[in-house]
């Protein structure tokens, strides 16, 4: 396995480095640069226009993002660009939009989003863009079905498991998904410890991250259970 020890080098911003979508918004290439401009690593969430395009939006449906009806699977990625993210001059970039406009600055955590009946191309067009792409990336997914595709379609390219829970049947299930060449896990704060992160860092080796970390005794927990948080709401670096 190739070395990703740059996952967990520096803390990742939350869908960017927005300031809670007062006036920089999640998922917009704003919200991108500055977490580039501070050096911060970046996660953000991407689904599949109706042209088959990756495009960089967490919700499924339009209206808390972008104040109208409909859903993303129903837009082309250029009608997805002429939406106005909070009222602000930023739009819903594509993949390949926020991929040059960070240009390997800093790492890039890439969550597949999936929508069953609305997904088929997602991983092998999200990995088209990677394989082009000239910086550190990974690509994660909660989607279990789309993960099951890795191996296949994103071969080579550092793969993660989103998870949260600790009950046994959601542990279990984490663990099914070990097959397919899991590179690390990014799983819920509030949840840890858990065998399953304990097995993938102490016996494979793995890193964890977590997310999404907002105060203090997140990052406490963070740091005595994974490797490296995912965050908003607050700077770092400004932490003591």
């Amino acid at each position: 396995m190739s070395d990703i020890s740059w996952l967990t080098e520096r803390p990742i911003a939350h869908r960017g480095y927005h300031d809670m979508n007062k006036t920089r918004w999640e998922n917009t290439l704003s919200a991108f640069d500055a977490a580039a401009r501070n050096g911060f690593a970046i996660e953000c969430d991407v689904e599949l226009s109706a042209d088959g395009v990756p495009v960089i939006f967490h919700d499924h449906d339009l209206q808390r993002l972008a104040g109208q009806g409909g859903l993303v699977w129903q837009k082309t990625a250029a009608e997805m660009g002429a939406l106005r993210i909070g009222g602000t001059a930023d739009h819903a970039p594509t993949l390949r939009e926020m991929l040059n406009l960070v240009a390997g600055r800093v790492p890039l955590v890439i969550e597949l989003k999936g929508i069953p009946g609305h997904d088929e191309g997602l991983v092998q067009a999200v990995a088209k863009e990677l394989r082009a792409y000239d910086g550190k990336a990974a690509i994660m997914s909660f989607d279990h079905w789309l993960i099951r595709q890795f191996p296949v379609h994103a071969a080579g390219i550092p793969a993660g498991l989103t998870a949260w829970g600790d009950k046994p049947h959601e542990i279990e299930a984490h663990f099914s998904m070990l097959a397919n060449g899991l590179s690390f896990t990014s799983y819920h704060y509030g949840h840890l410890p858990n065998r399953f992160v304990t097995f993938m860092r102490e016996t494979l080796g793995l890193p964890a991250i977590t997310w999404t970390v907002r105060d203090a005794d997140a990052v406490k927990t963070t740091f005595s259970h994974a490797d490296q948080m995912t965050f908003e709401g607050f700077d770092p670096d400004a932490v003591a």
